[in-house]
């Protein structure tokens, strides 16, 4: 693949406006079969990005709830499902596939949290969003890993990110 079709990492410093501005721009480029992984420690901006994805989604500006305890969350939308797993609390492998995770993947628009518990049945076209903590304790690092599935979308969400 030649430089001009390839994003690797972008960073970004973001509080948390931007963050859900971003979620938000995130949201409208989403289709059927999409997932989504953010990675990040506990309070970093994994959920406040989870919820303002969600609510641009199902326009919906009511409060989100976290899957921590339930693992999942369904939201039914026009394109489908939104699948939102909080798999923090994960025990084995075994456990996420009894959450339907393949059906997720292939009939829905995925959102994971804590993705690196699934080991190798991420899928590979999957968006990895990594958050961190920042030296202000109110902004976060983001960095953005557009894969090839990702290319003609990510160069167009980071042109609306730059707006």
């Amino acid at each position: 693949m030649n430089k001009e079709n390839k994003i690797d990492w972008c960073d970004f410093i973001w509080d948390s406006v931007s963050l859900k501005k971003f979620a938000q721009i995130l949201a409208l480029y989403v289709q059927k079969k999409d997932v989504i992984a953010l990675y990040g420690d506990l309070g970093t901006g994994k959920t406040t990005f989870a919820r303002a994805f969600i609510q641009a989604l199902t326009d919906n500006q009511q409060d989100v709830p976290s899957p921590t305890f339930t693992l999942v969350q369904t939201y039914e939308i026009k394109q489908g499902t939104i699948w939102h797993f909080d798999l923090y609390r994960l025990k084995s492998l075994d456990e996420a596939y009894q959450l339907n995770l393949e059906e997720a993947f292939h009939e829905g628009i995925s959102l994971i949290e804590w993705p690196q518990r699934l080991e190798n049945i991420l899928p590979e076209y999957a968006l990895k969003i990594y958050f961190n903590f920042n030296e202000s304790s109110s902004t976060r690092k983001i960095k953005l890993y557009f894969n090839p599935y990702w290319i003609s979308r990510g160069k167009n969400i980071l042109l609306q990110i730059k707006k």
